[in-house]
């Protein structure tokens, strides 16, 4: 299993600035508990033994408030001097990796899964890439993952009404080396520039999962996982 986790944590909440002001977006008041702390929660349940937060915007409050250790795990900050984007930040943090593979976080977002289940699907299928994706209904807010009977990716739909499908949840194993190894720029978003520019050419992996997602980038999802909270900390 894979003890190492990248958490993006660099974002400006640009849509939650009516709810959420001065700090960075991981940093949202849930409860009276930044959102970041139940996330990290979260990595602390799957026995994650290090975490990498990938920084920016206001980072010290960050910095201030977690210090370095959360729950057992070892936190380390990747500092970004000016916005890298996704896939920057996460190349970035990678020098503060030890091992080869390392699971990657959205800082906004929690999807509750078994990240070993995650783990063993990326070793079955000798991935360099594995996804875990959530199943929804009704939604015009995501862009929608296509599989094949192998659980390779083989598309990726734009944002726009879907009765139903596969959205990405914001967990990613990813190999280091085999990441690395692209020359893509020191700024370039992970999903764009990497993710769905790459897969036709590498067997990149998703695995669906029913578990609890939410995505704070909008203030109505904000509000929702409010009144999610304290049954989150009780799981």
């Amino acid at each position: 299993m894979v003890r190492e986790a990248i958490v993006l944590a660099g974002g400006l909440g640009t849509r939650l600035r009516s709810v959420v002001k001065d700090v960075p977006k991981p940093m949202a008041d849930v409860n009276g508990k930044p959102f970041l702390e139940y996330l990290l929660t979260f990595l602390a349940r799957q026995k994650i033994e290090k975490v990498v937060l990938s920084v920016g915007y206001r980072y010290e409050v960050i910095k201030d408030y977690f210090r370095n250790s959360f729950s057992g795990m070892k936190l380390v900050y990747s500092i970004e001097q000016k916005p890298l984007g996704t896939g920057g930040g996460i190349r970035n943090s990678f020098s503060f990796v030890d091992s080869n593979e390392s699971f990657v976080l959205n800082g906004d977002t929690i999807f509750d899964i078994d990240m070993e289940k995650l783990y063993l699907f990326h070793k079955r299928k000798n991935s360099a890439l594995s996804v875990a994706l959530k199943p929804m209904k009704h939604f015009d807010r995501y862009g929608s993952v296509k599989l094949d009977q192998n659980n390779r990716i083989i598309g990726f739909e734009e944002k726009k009404y879907y009765e139903s499908g596969l959205i990405n949840g914001g967990i990613y194993l990813l190999n280091k080396n085999f990441f690395m190894s692209f020359d893509l720029g020191e700024e370039f978003s992970f999903e764009k520039d990497f993710l769905e520019k790459y897969y036709s050419f590498y067997a990149f992996y998703g695995l669906e999962f029913k578990d609890y997602f939410i995505d704070i980038g909008i203030p109505e999802d904000y509000e929702k996982f409010k009144k999610y909270a304290k049954r989150f900390l009780a799981n």
